[in-house]
């Protein structure tokens, strides 16, 4: 049995005793695309093939939809969701009505433990383009699960469900809504508002407190993340409109920036490896590039790698073993390049894919594509493009959210359903 397996069988019997979870930051999944938010779990080994019938550990209705991933802690999944106003395939509500729900399910059968609602601040957007407003990705420690609904706020909540504090971070709406979702770094709680107010704001995990803010975060939807540069100082990295940033995680300190020429706002997530940013954004034009950390003040002559036309506008990649993969979010196109130069080593149109807004999932060795109509492409994670299988739930629902790695399977969510595929 797998080290793994022995902390989630500890962690259910303490829940079962002290009424609270208390496994450590070693969740395989506690936060959006998992450890370091790069999207790759190599211990994980979910079955190659599912359906409604096969490989189905439950299936679990939700009670409204949302864009947003699940999270896992210990034995339970946190998701966020929306009612009352704009939901897809329902007449009627209205902005008085919407309200935002943090839910706590049981990994073991999908039923809730508990779910908190939410009263949206006033006024918001008469609706949201593709992706609801719930689109932020909760995060989750020893002691609160945190998530952001944009001009409402920023919630703590312990893990039986009672509110810790809420913290305003801007008041700004946008068409699109939220998509960003809290990174946790040691005693932070770091938000990408750029809708909200175009800034980055760091928060006191105990207590909502504003510990430092940052300005001119300007058509930003991605996720920051923190890396580890070759002299070993901390970045956090994040796109915006024609810039990569990187900021002193502890402080707010800018570090360094490069310029991108993709004249696009910016969704897709970056990724890393061996101190180098790779980062996919834009429609037409430069659409990929890489870029070395460790640098200061403007970097775009001494640290940019490589620039590419070749990109996604909405899903994220990943990197593996020197290679860099992804699918177009319109074309169904799956790619595969080169880190070191950008160099396309493969580009393949997946049959009959249709969108797809989920980020990549790298598990066991295999891609993870999931399209907005419910199927899963996995796709071998080598530089020869191999097609393992196509799996689809039939689900007739939205899949905005990205798949999620478990020991021995994934949690996919749609608007309607949460699934738990295993073995």
């Amino acid at each position: 049995m797998t080290i793994r397996f022995w902390h989630a069988c500890l962690n259910t019997m303490l829940l079962a005793v002290t009424g609270t979870c208390c496994q450590g930051e070693e969740n395989p999944w506690a936060a959006f695309r998992g450890p370091a938010g790069q999207g790759v779990d190599a211990a994980a080994k979910p079955p190659v093939q599912w359906s409604p019938t096969e490989n189905m550990v439950w299936k679990a209705p939700l009670p409204g939809p949302g864009a947003s991933s699940p999270i896992v802690w210990g034995d339970r999944i946190y998701l966020t969701c929306h009612t009352g106003f704009f939901v897809p395939g329902q007449s009627g509500g209205s902005q008085e009505d919407l309200r935002r729900h943090l839910i706590a399910m049981k990994l073991s059968d999908g039923s809730t433990l508990w779910n908190t609602a939410l009263a949206a601040k006033l006024p918001e957007e008469d609706k949201i383009r593709d992706h609801g407003f719930a689109a932020s990705t909760p995060a989750a420690d020893t002691e609160r699960v945190y998530a952001f609904f944009g001009k409402s706020g920023v919630y703590a909540f312990d893990h039986s469900g009672k509110q810790q504090w809420q913290a305003d971070v801007g008041s700004k709406t946008h068409g699109w809504g939220s998509a960003a979702s809290p990174v946790l770094h040691k005693d932070l709680v770091i938000i990408n508002a750029s809708v909200e107010s175009d800034s980055l704001v760091a928060l006191d995990r105990a207590t909502g407190k504003e510990k430092w803010r940052v300005g001119e975060i300007r058509e930003s939807w991605n996720t920051p993340i923190v890396v580890s540069a070759k002299s070993g100082r901390l970045e956090m990295v994040v796109a915006a409109q024609g810039k990569i940033l990187a900021f002193d995680p502890d402080t707010g300190k800018p570090l360094w920036s490069c310029k991108t020429d993709i004249t696009w706002y910016m969704v897709p997530s970056l990724v890393h490896a061996d101190g180098v940013i790779y980062c996919l954004g834009g429609r037409s034009g430069v659409a990929g590039l890489a870029v070395r950390t460790g640098g200061d003040g403007d970097v775009t002559g001494s640290h940019r790698l490589w620039t590419s036309q070749k990109g996604s506008n909405v899903s994220s990649p990943v990197i593996h073993q020197g290679h860099l993969y992804w699918v177009h979010e319109q074309q169904g196109i799956a790619y595969c390049a080169k880190a070191e130069t950008g160099a396309v080593v493969y580009e393949e149109r997946l049959p009959r894919a249709g969108q797809f807004y989920a980020s990549a999932l790298l598990a066991d060795g295999r891609l993870h594509y999931l399209t907005r109509e419910g199927k899963t492409f996995v796709v071998s994670a080598r530089p020869q493009f191999e097609q393992l299988a196509v799996n689809d739930l039939a689900d007739r629902g939205i899949f905005n959210g990205s798949p999620v790695s478990l020991s021995d399977g994934l949690l996919i969510r749609s608007d309607k359903f949460l699934y738990r595929i295993g073995k």
